[in-house]
């Protein structure tokens, strides 16, 4: 007997003794069990990950033969616990708890000693692939690992954990670990720690947010006294490092997750946070440019003299409830940092924008190079990227080395330097895009695999980061100085010029067309008749004061290249720190259509893609001595001129959209005009004063008395829309104030993904469909004779001037001539006979405005959109461009909303039976 097993039976022998032997009932069914008598493991968390032995002892007290002794995990045989073996044959293969040394008494003992092993459940690893993703949550938990002697029903049992991984953390256990952590350093350190919720998401759960900082002094100077001094006057902070005169100062560095079902980005940040909280010193191994393994030791006290460290566990704590990549409206988040339509994204971005933090890690999976950027080229023109560049390069590498000298994998890969294209950074959706505008070294990390080591390997590459920044503080703030620099003098450097190629590696540097500059003086947003949409120009600047922008009004008339702008005219200064952000989404964008391969869509254009008029100013000083700073949005109201029975509500924003749909709900009359009239159009809507009155103040409406009601034609009431397509067609008509009901209630169906329900149509259910995939859909039903389209490709989108037409309720609000945007690469080349064209594309030179389209110039002159009546009486309308795409087309919603509004006009104009 070897020195282990004396010892083991020592123990096991005084365990006996020690206590008293079971009494046991005369009914087997019945045991009352006094003893002290216990299972015990050594290890008490297994992974889905990582195959691990756990040595089991126990005692029943007596010699049970071993084959009557029954082994369960959760009330489950050991050999029925099987390994995943694909989506068509589940849990067939073979099991996957065994033991590694069967059970045995240890000598003469009655102790029982045995080794399990736990391998894979799913076979690998690696639980990334999606397949995969959705079903593991369902197995997270804590089983009891039983023994039971067969004959006498006795049982032996200890709680074991079933875990990812073992720092794997549900979003429930997520704040009370963050509790536990604070508690335990609040107790050994006078660190300061902050938490607070950004804000909740749809479901009502907090984004949770932790500022670690050396105490609430640092965080106060740098929010009141370094960041504005950095944006308002960085020569000064610039001038001050390079003397010397400084002083101590802090830096943000931001750790982030937008994706909660890429697991790790919220787990390495607690064990991130956990280390920063509790340890004085954290070592860890890097591996230097020459491959060798070096060790690096962070003294923590030392570190909160320099840095702040931020903490957003996660985007999006709806996702990691559910396990999904997207909130629970369906919407991509790490899609929406530019648009901000969805309120999780309106938090974050606001406190990025408040901390401007100098280094942005954004932690994501799964790509099997473990990738870190910088990007492939395209990149948006609007960064300073030649000073941004070279130090995330080193940065990246920092992490890198890092990542792979403390887990098992052995390299890494940064766009920049190992990929041709397809992994840009041309359009600021993303989020670490998004700080990029912000002056940080944003970073998108994407580590390979769903398991243990990318784990390890996350939280390294947080401390790889971490250290670089440490080692290179001043240097990288300067960079971030010289940036924002450039912005306040209003300085286009052409340096930027050399990193900006096209797809043959040419120089093609910032399109300034016959400017001097790229950036213009001034954005103007008019709130005087010049204005189409004062709603949306309002929302603009709430927008960008929220997003860290200077906006100003008009203290008096200004006359600038013959135009008036009167006072109150909201004025978007462009020599400002953050001109780079405010450039970004309101100009018009670039096309690159000439680059093979593109990650995802890249325009933004607010102007356009909301809806407002934008004028830009190349005039420099046009508004000096005569603007305000803003702190908030001014918004317009509804007014109301003379005292009439009946009113027109104007066709011309969302506003009435949902004004309308308000009044239907509540079972008011709604009207609509069916020819122009004084100061209003066909397809507006006429309501009573009475109604009127009770909406105005809840939206901006525009207004005008109607007197002449023989053109107007009652609406039949509230429609009922089915929702066949993407969560942002359900969100943007939930928005819009529609009733969402199942295909057989509906009276239309709103399609964008080329689900065509051929019986409901033929029932008499109108049909709108948006898009090419539903294009697609339409012509392989063949509900339409005659109809026919073409496309290049469903990912290629571009933002084309167009003509629209001005005689159909559907285009009613709209120019003859508008900007509108496409998705899918598509266009209508066959019109059914009797059909109705409501847009083409211009045939102009210019009729590209922006966006990635190879082969664009298929749809010049093209038809976009059309409206045509079946057999069945049911409204057919079909729009090749995006009217709701990514909820920020809102520009195009009043073509959706009146396609289905306005059903049974339609109808009745088409000579359909009332």
């Amino acid at each position: 007997m070897n020195w282990r097993k004396s010892i083991i039976t020592f123990l096991s022998v005084w365990m006996l003794l020690a206590v008293a032997l079971p009494i046991q009932s005369t009914n087997a069914e019945s045991i009352v069990q006094t003893t002290e008598a216990e299972l015990t493991t050594s290890i008490s968390t297994v992974s889905m990950t990582e195959k691990r032995q756990m040595e089991v002892q126990f005692d029943f007290g007596e010699r049970v033969p071993l084959e009557k002794i029954d082994w369960t995990f959760g009330n489950k045989p050991l050999e029925e616990w099987k390994t995943y073996r694909s989506q068509d044959n589940g849990y067939t293969g073979d099991p996957f708890i065994t033991f590694a040394e069967s059970p045995t008494y240890i000598g003469d003992s009655t102790t029982v000693t045995a080794v399990l092993e736990f391998g894979l459940l799913f076979g690998t690893d690696n639980l990334a692939p999606r397949s995969i993703r959705v079903l593991y949550p369902s197995f997270i938990g804590t089983y009891d690992l039983s023994v039971t002697n067969s004959e006498t029903a006795e049982t032996l049992s200890k709680e074991i954990t079933y875990n990812v991984y073992d720092e794997y953390l549900t979003y429930e256990q997520l704040k009370p670990e963050l509790d536990k952590i604070t508690e335990s350093a609040q107790s050994e350190n006078d660190r300061f720690i902050e938490y607070k919720s950004l804000g909740q998401s749809y479901e009502g759960r907090d984004i949770h947010f932790i500022t670690l900082a050396k105490n609430q002094e640092a965080v106060d100077k740098y929010l009141n006294d370094t960041l504005p001094t950095a944006l308002e006057n960085p020569a000064e902070l610039l001038q001050k490092i390079e003397a010397g005169t400084i002083g101590d100062y802090q830096v943000p560095i931001w750790f982030n997750n937008i994706h909660p079902d890429e697991v790790e980005g919220i787990d390495a940040q607690v064990e991130i946070f956990r280390k920063l909280a509790q340890d004085d010193e954290i070592t860890f191994k890097t591996a230097n440019a020459e491959g060798e393994e070096e060790e690096i030791t962070i003294n923590v006290e030392e570190a909160l003299e320099h840095v702040i460290f931020l903490f957003n566990f996660t985007h999006n704590p709806d996702g990691r409830v559910h396990n999904t990549r997207a909130n629970i409206n369906g919407f991509d988040l790490n899609r929406d940092n530019a648009f901000q339509t969805q309120q999780e994204s309106v938090y974050v971005t606001e406190e990025i924008a408040k901390w401007s933090p100098l280094s942005f890690l954004d932690m994501h999976g799964y790509v099997s190079d473990f990738l870190i950027e910088p990007c492939t080229p395209p990149h948006n023109p609007n960064f300073e990227y030649d000073l941004l560049l070279e130090n995330m390069l080193q940065q990246a590498h920092a992490m890198g080395q890092a990542g792979v000298a403390n887990s098992d994998y052995d390299s890494y890969a940064i766009p920049y330097e190992d990929y041709e294209n397809g992994w840009d950074d041309m359009t600021p959706a993303y989020t670490a895009i998004y700080s990029m505008l912000h002056g940080s070294l944003g970073h998108t990390i994407e580590v390979p695999g769903l398991n243990q080591q990318s784990l390890y390997a996350m939280v390294h590459t947080g401390l790889g980061a971490t250290n670089f920044v440490l080692e290179n503080k001043n240097e990288l703030f300067s960079q971030q100085l010289k940036l924002f620099k450039r912005g306040v003098d209003g300085e286009d450097n052409r340096s930027v010029d050399e990193l900006l190629v096209n797809q043959n590696g040419d120089i093609i540097g910032r399109d300034r067309g016959e400017n001097e500059n790229f950036f213009p003086e001034y954005y103007v947003l008019p709130m005087n008749e010049l204005q189409k949409n004062k709603w949306e120009a309002a929302e603009m600047v709430d927008y960008l004061i929220r997003n860290g922008v200077k906006v100003e009004k008009t203290t008096a008339s200004v006359e600038v290249d013959g135009v008036v702008y009167p006072e109150g005219t909201f004025i978007v200064p462009m020599k400002q720190a953050k001109r780079g952000f405010a450039n970004a989404v309101l100009y018009q964008g670039d096309d690159i259509s000439d680059w093979n391969a593109m990650y995802d869509a890249i325009v933004v254009n607010f102007p356009d893609l909301r809806g407002f008029t934008m004028t830009e100013i190349r005039s420099e000083d046009a508004f000096g001595g005569v603007t305000s700073v803003m702190e908030a949005a001014e918004y317009p109201s509804t007014s109301i001129d003379k005292n009439k029975g009946h009113y027109v509500l104007k066709n011309v924003n969302n506003e009435t959209v949902k004004a309308v749909n308000e009044l239907l709900h509540s079972g008011s009359k709604v009207s609509i005009a069916t020819a122009d009239g004084n100061g209003y159009s066909k397809g507006d809507y006429v309501v009573h004063r009475n109604d009127l009155h009770k909406i105005k103040d809840n939206y901006y409406l525009e207004v005008v008395p109607i007197d002449n009601m023989s053109n107007v034609e009652k609406l039949a009431g509230a429609p009922k829309v089915a929702v066949v397509g993407s969560g942002a067609s359900r969100f943007v008509l939930q928005q819009l104030g529609f009733e969402i009901t199942s295909v057989d209630e509906a009276d239309v169906i709103v399609d964008d993904t080329g689900r065509v329900n051929k019986e409901a149509i033929a029932a008499g259910t109108s049909y709108i469909g948006i898009g090419g995939r539903a294009l697609q859909a339409v012509k392989q039903s063949e509900i339409l004779d005659g109809f026919d389209f073409k496309r290049t490709n469903f990912s290629h989108e571009g933002l084309l001037k167009t003509n629209v037409a001005n005689d159909s309720f559907i285009t009613s609000g709209y120019e003859t001539e508008e900007v509108l945007y496409g998705t899918t690469g598509s266009w209508i080349t066959a019109v059914p006979k009797g059909a109705e064209t409501l847009i083409e594309v211009a045939t102009s030179d210019d009729y590209f405005v922006a966006g990635w389209w190879p082969g664009k110039e298929q749809v010049m002159g093209q038809t976009w959109a059309i409206t045509t009546k079946v057999k069945s009486g049911s409204n057919v309308t079909l729009f090749a461009n995006d009217l709701v795409f990514r909820a920020h087309t809102e520009h195009s919603y009043r073509l959706l909303a009146n396609a289905i509004l306005l059903d049974d006009v339609q109808e009745k104009k088409k000579g359909k039976k009332p």
